[in-house]
């Protein structure tokens, strides 16, 4: 094998003399050129000392020697699980040390015959690790060996350097791949930051860093913080970067010029029958200013739940049909869509403002008449689910797509939409408060209004954790709301039993509640039912003929009945934080206080347990959501989905290293005003083109 001729560009395979399936492994997990090489980043990287007589080993270091073996006890553990009856082993092996009388213990545990056939094969044995003691006796627990040669001579100090396994691909393949790079391109790294950056942040050279990284210098242990701090750093600052690309690209298009005056605006309030907040009113000015500009609105509309951003959604919807352009509203599920719908159109009924709802279950002749009609222009406003990014939904003029509940779409499904005409405006809204380090990373490229003042009218919602043993105190409270005639939801997280998991039965508490309310009218509601069906169940809910209203969680988000008093959650400990919180904002949505209760029907982990204290103890949004981030993840920044429960950072965290994000956003706004040069110098760096068209 030739490495010479070698840049950072080079595809891997050029370091191995043939090809095999590990190298294509590593290039589908991303991992193609040297430099990506340079980004697994290893597990561990540790002094090994040379050999040392026994008399050295103290409790709490490294320590490597050499012994003869006096004794190998073992003793079987239990049979491995799928092996076909394969015992597994406990080892002991007394060593001597070969130039004096100290001994010292070697244990291993749940080992495989081999390796105890091996060790009762060797006489004497090379071995390092960490020393401990057990009943007053120094030992070594699953130390690393091998059979001591006497003619090849062990190393003097060194470094093991331990890389993870990627996709099956296990670390000493890494190692031994990394191992092969030529010592010259190491020193020819080069730098991806600007001069005085690295300065006035005290940072590590780029090189410098990762040879630090990689155990290629010798080991310090305050470099290598130094190497892992500016390798935190640069991840951060690449995504700022693109970050900053991507609102370029999606601000090149002009958006479509509007013209919306103050007394316009008076108007709209006047089809709430309530006072807007300040909050909202501020909301609404933003956006009036960013349609009028002529430039195309990237909007994201954050808030708690009840805060009203429904109201803003309509008035920013009656803003761009009243300059003439027609508005698509996309739900991510048929529920809110058509609550959403049922609630605009009362407050429109008096107006010829024509809306209309297309859904999955729509009827093929309804749809072609809906396709025509805003092809047309005879819809003015159109509501509905994924439906509306099907090919067939064409436009007149679309002027402004607003996407509700953002973080159930996708980034392709938003621009999918934004698509249907040039210069289209997006207006996006989050009931999931987002926190601030989140805001800089994922949504780094919109601008953001956030509304946090809830309308005085509402009175909040008190939440109680409910065991088995205060079970029946809460069906006693229901009972009393019952009798007030106020409503009440049941949430379940299933809606047929699954013996797995045991998740809670729809269908059972459904018989549970009408055996404990007998005179009471009680229905059930889930994903599975038709459109005509949810709406006749949602009608009949909000007209007070339903007293219980049993659901799975499609009532989350969106569904807003005043008289609704109670939420009760069942297996709470299946949802995220975030969920629990929408849930909880179904209730306390009018001048009657809400009451919320996470019923628990087994004992439930400590760690579960403390998550539900979380949503029993606050009803802030953005404190509850900055937690469920920290438990949740940080999602797939660029990808096509952003839904958490995906490491995308090798070492950067949004949540430990904050500070390190907002240095590099400071950053990469500081190097913007440098003007157009700034994309130009570093776009090279990290993306093209075809990248960021794709997933915006």
């Amino acid at each position: 094998m030739n490495t010479n001729n070698l840049s950072w560009d080079s595809n891997i395979s050029k370091l191995k003399s043939r090809k095999n399936k590990n190298l294509d492994t590593l290039a589908q997990s991303g991992y193609s050129t040297l430099y990506d090489l340079l980004w697994i980043i290893p597990r561990k990287i540790e002094e090994i000392p040379g050999v040392r007589p026994f008399s050295e080993a103290i409790e709490g270091n490294v320590f490597k020697g050499i012994g003869k073996i006096m004794q190998v006890q073992s003793k079987m553990n239990f049979y491995a699980k799928g092996k076909g009856k394969v015992p597994l082993y406990n080892i002991t092996v007394t060593v001597k040390d070969l130039n004096s009388e100290s001994v010292l213990s070697l244990k291993w545990f749940n080992c495989y015959p081999n390796v105890q056939k091996k060790l009762k094969s060797l006489d004497e044995i090379l071995f390092y690790g960490k020393v401990t003691s057990y009943a007053g006796m120094r030992q070594i627990a699953n130390p690393n060996y091998d059979e001591y040669d006497p003619e090849s001579p062990p190393a003097e100090d060194e470094l093991e350097v331990t890389y993870p396994t990627i996709n099956k691909v296990n670390g000493t393949y890494i190692s031994d791949l990394i191992s092969k790079i030529p010592m010259e391109l190491w020193d020819s790294i080069e730098e991806s930051l600007p001069e005085d950056i690295i300065t006035s942040r005290e940072l590590f050279p780029l090189k410098d860093a990762l040879k630090t990284i990689h155990g290629i210098t010798e080991y310090d242990e305050s470099l290598y913080k130094k190497a892992k701090t500016r390798l935190i750093y640069e991840e951060f600052f690449q995504d700022q970067i693109k970050i900053n690309i991507r609102k370029q690209f999606l601000t090149m298009e002009g958006g479509k010029k509007h013209s919306i005056d103050d007394e316009s605006v008076k108007n709209i309030f006047k089809f709430f029958p309530y006072q807007l907040t300040s909050d909202q009113i501020n909301t609404i000015e933003q956006i009036k200013s960013d349609l009028n500009s002529g430039l195309k609105m990237m909007r994201l509309v954050q808030g708690d739940v009840g805060c009203g951003k429904t109201s803003v959604a309509l008035s920013s919807a009656l803003m761009s049909i009243e300059s003439g352009f027609q508005v698509a509203m996309m739900a991510p599920t048929e529920s809110l869509a058509l609550q959403h719908f049922l609630n605009f159109r009362e407050l429109l009924k008096k107006t010829d403002i024509r809306i209309e709802i297309i859904l999955g279950g729509t009827k093929k002749s309804e749809k072609e008449k809906i396709y025509n009609q805003l092809i047309s222009g005879d819809i003015n406003f159109i509501i509905g689910t994924h439906s509306l990014i099907q090919d067939k939904v064409e436009f007149k003029n679309l002027g402004l797509a607003i996407i509700d509940e953002q973080h159930k779409f996708g980034v392709n499904q938003r621009i999918k939409l934004t698509s249907k005409n040039q210069g289209v405006h997006c207006l996006i809204m989050s009931a999931t408060p987002i926190p601030r380090s989140l805001s800089l990373t994922q949504y780094g490229d919109l601008e953001i209004s956030t509304i946090k003042t809830i309308p005085s009218n509402r009175k909040g919602t008190k939440t109680k954790i409910v065991t088995p043993e205060n079970f029946e105190k809460f069906l006693t409270f229901l009972n009393t709301r019952l009798g007030m005639n106020e409503q009440a939801y049941l949430v379940v997280p299933a809606i047929e039993e699954n013996e797995e998991t045991g998740l809670v039965n729809l269908e059972r508490v459904e018989k549970q509640f009408h055996s404990f309310f007998p005179n009471r009218n009680i229905e059930v509601i889930h994903g599975k039912f038709s459109s005509e069906e949810k709406e006749d169940v949602f009608h009949k809910f909000k007209n007070q003929e339903i007293d219980i209203l049993i659901s799975t969680s499609v009532i989350e988000v969106g569904i807003d009945v005043a008289n609704a008093t109670v939420m009760a959650i069942f297996g709470p400990e299946r949802f995220g934080l975030s969920s629990l919180h929408q849930l909880r904002g179904r209730v306390g949505r009018g001048e009657k206080p809400g009451f919320c209760f996470l019923i628990t029907e087994k004992k439930i982990a400590p760690d579960s347990m403390a998550r539900l204290e979380v949503i029993e103890k606050s009803n802030d949004g953005f404190e509850i959501a900055e937690k469920d981030l920290e438990l949740r993840g940080e999602g797939n920044i660029f990808g096509p989905e952003q839904s958490g429960n995906e490491k995308t950072k090798i070492l950067a965290n949004i949540i430990t290293h904050h500070e390190y994000l907002e240095m590099a956003r400071n950053d990469v706004l500081k190097l913007e005003s440098d003007g157009p040069e700034f994309i130009k110098k570093y776009k090279e760096h990290y993306i093209d083109d075809h990248y960021f068209t794709q997933t915006i």
